[in-house]
């Protein structure tokens, strides 16, 4: 074979496999096994089971219909910040009963548009008002190395506002400054350096599903060491780097210094473009 025929072909089937990767759809990646709760289910018992199974939204059904969605950004802004008692209040007090929904055959771009759209982190797929599946932001992270449009740089949809709290910070004010700021992570500090990070998954799996405290410094359960990206990086590298290591946040780093922030959800709005 001719070396400029070659050097082509592996192009054209690159070329084709990446058209058919953008037509995916959404019944390809959503996660068909939904875990759902009923709605008379303490808003700790929903903790653990989030925490146990590392996921971060419970359906809620009620008569066998999907009647809300518990998630960890809920558990710390609609619990912990109001001060309300996890054993004493139910999932039906705290859900979210607005459920952002999106048919099976919609394509993976569809999905992210309509994701941010919503400005919601998962979309549900119902059937008779009974959930099929859901497609979360980490569902769509997984399938946007494959795709044409992730050459974007990281740079132009990263959080460059960085949120930081001392080692020795209570863990209990760390969830509160995450409350407040509607923040999903801080990353924790040890001196003049970054050390960790400290994230809603780390809350429910290694706080709220083992029964620990969260008057306790927030090194004691901070995700360390700090995985980072170098800055310029394409979403396309820095969604496999996710996926790869199962996290949803990378701290954005120059010449020694974090400059920013790249969440999945910002990954998924660049898509969405």
């Amino acid at each position: 074979m001719p070396k400029m025929l070659r050097d082509e072909f592996p192009s054209i089937i690159d070329i084709a496999y990446r058209e058919y990767i953008k037509y995916k759809h959404v019944s390809d990646i959503m996660t068909r096994n939904v875990i759902t709760i009923g709605s008379d289910i303490t808003v700790y018992y929903a903790a653990k089971i989030m925490g146990e199974l590392h996921i971060g939204s419970l359906v809620v059904e009620e008569g066998n219909r999907a009647a809300g969605i518990f998630t960890e950004r809920d558990y710390i802004s609609r619990v912990l910040l109001q001060n309300l008692d996890p054993k004493l209040t139910t999932v039906k007090e705290v859900m979210r009963t607005s459920l952002t929904t999106i048919k099976p055959t919609a394509t993976i771009k569809e999905a992210a548009r309509e994701m941010i759209r919503e400005n919601s982190k998962w979309l549900l797929i119902l059937e008779h008002g009974k959930p099929i599946g859901i497609v979360t932001a980490s569902d769509l992270v997984r399938a946007l190395p494959e795709a044409a449009e992730a050459e974007i740089v990281v740079d132009d949809f990263m959080t460059k506002n960085v949120v930081s709290v001392p080692h020795d910070t209570l863990t209990k004010e760390a969830v509160e400054i995450m409350g407040r700021k509607n923040i999903g992570s801080v990353l924790v500090t040890r001196g003049e350096r970054f050390w960790g990070i400290f994230t809603e998954r780390d809350l429910l799996s290694k706080v709220a599903s083992r029964d620990l405290p969260i008057d306790v410094p927030v090194e004691n359960y901070a995700s360390t060491p700090l995985i980072t990206i170098p800055s310029g990086m394409s979403i396309h590298r820095a969604a496999l780097t996710m996926a790869v290591k199962h996290i949803r946040r990378l701290p954005v780093e120059r010449n020694g210094e974090i400059i920013g922030i790249i969440t999945a959800r910002d990954l998924i709005e660049a898509y969405a473009r």
